[in-house]
């Protein structure tokens, strides 16, 4: 295991076996040049993203820096245990029922705003949406149990479908930051001014819509299945928040201080559910990875995959899960094939010291879109 110090202040945690592009590292040493920044840490997910690299976390004493958190601002991933069993679950039925999804969602939105503390002037068209890019909404199974009590403290009935929710702040998270760099490009904000409050408190804002969203998907899901679920975790991965006397950017970082996650695979491979161990937390920033990470940019990963495979072999995984998605060019940049092996991202995570493994989760259904 090796924590390279690529800088003086940017740590690398991951192991000898993992590929991390070069891109992403000097995304990495770039974002350390920062004037405020203090500690930048990447984590064994990490890949390129547009300037700033994805599956890292940044830490400053005195700024806070909007661009770092990025325009999904709350994007996340919630869990759903359901009483449903697996050995009823008929995917064929399942599969003709996930329709409409894409609709607006019928529901008096202002009035979950209200009930949520937010401002019911906030928008509300796409509350209930899952959005495009990586966002998918997953039924799964659970596979293999690790830590039986653990699983039965997070309430989750081993022989019940689970469902999981990824998605974030779609265009109110996109405003906030489009509003910061029209007015100041990529600059920081120091904290305590009016400037950075005011930009915290439309954050802070976009954080609880998005938790909000994820549960009216999920909602939205149940209601088509005919199915009830309870929601036992909700992690957010895009965020800026007070730690240790500054101040915590996490882009594509899940928090290990917030109890148990989900660290998701692609759409053709396990979820891992896994406690943060506090002993080396602060090492990693309070952090860690999020999901399996890129490992091809969706250019590329339409360039190679178009012509081996057809729609029907990526609607098909190698576990016996099916993917709904049915945008051509979205179906080949999300392929399993475009990931990173999500097993040794975990393994380094487990290395260094970082989790402990409760469970994995299996696909049933991944729900990305259907034409509308």
């Amino acid at each position: 295991m090796r924590a390279d110090r690529i800088a003086a202040s940017v740590d690398l945690i991951a192991s000898a076996d993992s590929w991390i592009e070069q891109a992403a590292i000097d995304q990495l040493r770039q974002t350390a040049t920062l004037e405020g920044i203090d500690r930048v840490v990447g984590l064994p997910d990490l890949h390129a993203g547009r300037g700033i690299a994805v599956g890292a976390a940044f830490w400053s004493r005195t700024h806070v820096f909007p661009h770092l958190v990025g325009n999904d601002i709350g994007c996340g991933m919630g869990l759903w245990a359901t009483g449903t069993a697996v050995r009823r679950f008929r995917l064929d039925a399942a599969d003709r029922k996930l329709h409409g999804l894409e609709t607006p969602w019928p529901g008096d939105a202002a009035a979950r705003l209200a009930e949520a503390g937010l401002s019911p002037a906030l928008p509300g068209e796409a509350l209930g949406s899952i959005g495009g890019g990586n966002h998918f909404a997953e039924l799964l199974a659970v596979d293999t149990v690790l830590d039986v009590p653990g699983l039965t403290t997070l309430g989750i009935d081993r022989g019940c479908v689970q469902l999981m929710v990824h998605s974030g702040s779609r265009g109110l998270g996109d405003a906030i930051l489009e509003r910061h760099l029209a007015q100041r490009n990529v600059q920081s904000l120091r904290a305590g001014t009016e400037a950075c409050d005011a930009y915290l408190a439309e954050h802070h804002a976009a954080l609880r819509w998005a938790m909000l969203n994820r549960a009216v998907i999920a909602e939205r899901f149940f209601e088509r299945l005919g199915m009830k679920g309870k929601r036992v975790l909700d992690i957010c991965h895009n965020s800026v928040t007070p730690w240790d006397g500054g101040w915590l950017h996490r882009k594509g970082a899940a928090p290990a201080d917030k109890g148990v996650i989900v660290v998701p695979g692609s759409r053709g491979d396990l979820t891992w559910l896994v406690r943060p161990r506090p002993e080396h937390a602060d090492r990693a920033l309070q952090s860690l990875a999020h999901g399996a990470g890129r490992k091809w940019s969706r250019s590329e990963a339409r360039a190679k995959l178009d012509r081996r495979f057809s729609i029907a072999d990526l609607e098909r995984t190698r576990l016996g899960s099916r993917v709904i998605c049915e945008d051509r060019a979205l179906i080949y940049e999300e392929a399993p094939q475009a990931y990173k092996d999500i097993t040794q991202v975990i393994s380094d995570l487990d290395a260094a010291g970082l989790i402990e493994v409760i469970a994995t989760l299996r696909p049933l259904i991944t729900y990305k879109t259907r034409r509308t």
